[in-house]
């Protein structure tokens, strides 16, 4: 499969279209603005789950595999949109949540039961209330332990209470997951990608942590690696394309699950880069993003993988990221610059760019003034962590401002006036102020728009095969300033230098020196031509030598 010069887009269902006035995105919706991403000149749509569940994690707690949500639509409505995106050369990738069910799913409900076979389905331990299996921390807050009275058991849960972890090591449960794998593979969905999936295999042994959460024992487990490949195998899916994402990984294990050969994945998508603002390594601390943090980890990653033969998904923003142009860019003066610079930056890298709805209009975070504005189970458990730590309500919601998952889930804006676009009725939670004027019909009509810069960054990979599958080396490395790299392939090369402060700065190397040497600028985010003394605040340049 090659899948180089593709671009992915990402879907988040509930906030992409509503058809019906419910006020939650749905099927139908994707389905009417198929026009619309055929237009743009994506791929792939990466559509987040949509499968039967109790929304405690807005669908990451699936309670059937092979069934659709009703205020999604019907199982035909996903097959005219499996046929409707054929048709116009978009294939289907399917989010599987695979490191744990909804406590609402069948095989759960067994296990309350009493049916030990389906216990043996989930990590259950036995016990008094008292008396906790291990220390790890749930990573949405909270012990990663549930007791339950009826049982004299506790389970595992990694995440919310309502997510409780499978258990791979039980080979019945893996056979589960290649049925659900076969199922959608039969509807004629493209492509796949694996939620936390390097997580799913957890120690024989279950240890109090002195040093952390917990994450240091399941993070790439024991039999990871050998549980994806039989996956693979067994699901015939090895010529699809699939990514998998990767929770606290490493480059090693990252070039394993990624690596051409090695009988994984396609792509994998590693967070490292998207934590250089998070003070001592706490998402909930809020520090100034360190750039060259960010370019040493961007650098790690390109060249690590490529030395190996493996491959990046690369991306700023999914639905559990805050808005990149909020928080490496800037909302104000230089709105349009730095959120074309930073689509550059990422579009240009070694590797399958992935753009989450919205993303390619601009739109910053949600800006919410009251917790009761918030829908995301992390954010509203994080905000109580917060005022129990001391912080006064006003520097609780600052933090929650900047880091809420919600900031990516506000409704897609698709045109001035009443929710814009996205619903006739009340949407399930609200929108920008900013809605009023970033939106899609405005930025399609305008030649200088963000939008119109993303399509022409998806063109240019489909023109440029530099772009697709030329060699990375970054430059300027000793710049705090500047994230810059060359590409090469064959006697062709590429130079690109992002900007990534609100004010000029200069370069090491002279820029001078490439129109006086045979180079040509291929793309830029500034209408005005540059004197190449220093670089504009926010500025991106692409100089191609043929």
């Amino acid at each position: 499969m090659d899948f180089k010069d593709k671009v992915v887009y990402q879907i988040y269902p509930k906030s992409f279209q509503d058809s019906d006035g419910d006020g939650r995105g749905d099927l139908q919706g994707i389905i009417s603005r198929l026009d619309y991403l055929s237009w743009l000149g994506v791929d792939y749509l990466w559509l987040t789950p949509f499968f039967p569940s109790p929304q405690r994690d807005n669908g990451y707690d699936v309670a059937n595999y092979c069934a659709i949500d009703p205020q999604y639509g019907t199982m035909a409505d996903f097959e005219t949109l499996v046929a409707e995106a054929r048709k116009r050369g978009i294939g289907l990738m399917l989010d599987m949540v695979f490191n744990h069910t909804s406590t609402e799913h069948i095989w759960f409900k067994r296990a309350l039961n009493g049916d030990e076979q389906y216990q043996s389905y989930y990590f259950f331990q036995s016990g008094t209330a008292d008396k906790i299996p291990c220390n790890w921390e749930s990573k949405f807050g909270g012990p990663a332990w549930k007791y339950v009275p009826a049982l004299g058991k506790w389970y595992l849960h990694l995440f919310d209470e309502g997510q409780a972890d499978l258990n791979w090591e039980n080979p019945a449960v893996r056979e589960e997951l290649k049925q659900v794998i076969r199922f959608w593979k039969a509807k004629g969905v493209a492509g796949f990608r694996f939620d936390v999936v390097n997580l799913i295999s957890k120690p024989k042994k279950f240890e109090d942590d002195g040093q952390g959460d917990g994450r240091r024992f399941y993070t790439d487990g024991p039999h990871v690696h050998e549980f994806l490949q039989e996956l693979v195998r067994d699901t015939g899916i090895g010529n699809m394309v699939t990514v998998g994402e990767l929770s606290s990984t490493t480059l090693a294990n990252g070039q394993r699950y990624a690596g051409a050969g090695t009988g994984e994945l396609s792509m994998c998508f590693s967070f490292h880069h998207l934590k250089v603002d998070y003070k001592d390594g706490d998402k909930w601390q809020l520090m100034v993003p360190d750039i060259g943090n960010l370019r040493e980890l961007l650098q790690e990653w390109q060249e690590g993988m490529q030395a190996s033969d493996s491959w990046n998904a690369v991306f700023w923003c999914n639905h559990d990221q805050p808005r990149v142009v909020s928080r490496f860019g800037d909302t104000g003066r230089y709105w349009k610059e730095s959120a074309k610079m930073l689509a550059g930056c990422i579009h240009l890298l070694r590797g399958t760019p992935y753009i989450y709805q919205g993303e390619e209009l601009g739109m910053p975070n949600a800006g919410f003034r009251d917790i009761g504005q918030y829908r995301d189970v992390e954010t509203l458990n994080y905000h109580k962590i917060l005022r129990e730590r001391g912080l006064s309500e006003e520097e609780a919601m600052k933090v929650i401002q900047a880091r809420s998952r919600d900031n990516s889930r506000t409704p897609m804006q698709w045109q001035a006036g009443r929710n814009a676009g996205f619903t006739a009725g009340t949407p399930w939670i609200g929108l920008p102020e900013a809605a009023a004027s970033i939106h899609v019909e405005a930025e399609q009509n305008d030649s200088d728009s963000i939008l119109q810069f993303y399509r022409k960054l998806i063109r240019l990979r489909k023109e440029q095969k530099l772009i697709a599958e030329g060699s990375i080396a970054f430059i300027e490395t000793e710049n705090p300033d500047i994230i810059a790299y060359r590409r090469k392939l064959g006697q062709q090369e590429l130079v690109v230098y992002c900007n990534f402060r609100s004010h000029s700065v200069h370069t090491a190397k002279d820029l001078r020196q490439y129109p006086a040497t045979g180079w040509r600028l291929l793309l830029s985010n500034y209408a005005e031509e540059n004197s190449l003394a220093e670089l504009r605040p926010y500025e991106l340049m692409v100089w191609l030598k043929d």
